[in-house]
């Protein structure tokens, strides 16, 4: 969760949002590939939210446009204010529960809204993961469905941005390079998971987003 959220962030200060999404096309899908594949309910997963997928996809392709085409200053803002409202909301985390019946309609509604999200910020956090925290998965299978709608995200992003120009297959190379520091930092994540406790971790994690969400959403007024 935290890679394609705290990447886009570092480097939408640095260098167009478009460019940056581009970037971590290749590093996104195999981490969340791998987090897909972590447990034996890749089936049962995709039976239940293929249509929050489906939507996912065309909201994100429909809505890629605006990344490449809104002034790069309110683009920031725009995912600066993504990085916060997710913050804020995961520091408190309201106990949510979505009933079966209200999850047959909800589901494309939030696949909707959360591809429009991804296809203008990059960021596919809101409100896909809080959707997901509420239908009553197991710890491993809600791994698993993070992973997936994780994975179709980044491909409909990358989809997007090919379909706009904004994507070509030489950047897959890049693209490439950059899996070697993901990983790293994946596997350091880890070691410095182990030595702190969890809700430490957490905390530290969400108050990055916070500054960070905070320079991106000032952009445009300096």
């Amino acid at each position: 969760m935290g890679l394609p959220t705290v990447a886009m962030g570092l480097l939408g200060m640095f260098m167009p949002l478009p460019i940056a999404a581009a970037l971590l096309v290749l590093p996104s899908f195999v981490t969340n590939v791998l987090q897909l594949f972590t447990g034996p309910s890749v089936k049962m997963i995709v039976s239940r939210l293929w249509l929050m997928m489906l939507l996912i996809v065309v909201g994100t392709v429909a809505a890629s446009s605006l990344i490449i085409t809104v002034n790069p200053a309110w683009s920031a803002f725009a995912l600066g204010t993504a990085l916060i409202v997710y913050a804020v909301f995961a520091m408190f985390s309201p106990s949510l529960t979505v009933s079966e019946a209200s999850e047959k309609w909800l589901s494309p509604v939030i696949g909707g809204v959360t591809g429009i999200i991804t296809g203008a910020t990059g960021v596919f956090v809101m409100p896909a993961v809080p959707f997901l925290q509420s239908l009553g998965l197991q710890k491993d299978e809600l791994v698993q469905a993070l992973g997936l709608s994780f994975t179709v995200s980044t491909v409909a992003l990358a989809a997007g941005l090919y379909l706009h120009d904004a994507f070509r297959v030489e950047q897959l190379s890049l693209s490439l390079f950059s899996l070697v520091p993901a990983l790293a930092g994946m596997w350091l994540g880890q070691k410095v998971r182990a030595r702190i406790s969890a809700r430490r971790f957490r905390q530290c994690f969400l108050l990055f987003l916070m500054v960070l969400g905070l320079e991106l959403v000032s952009r445009p007024f300096v």
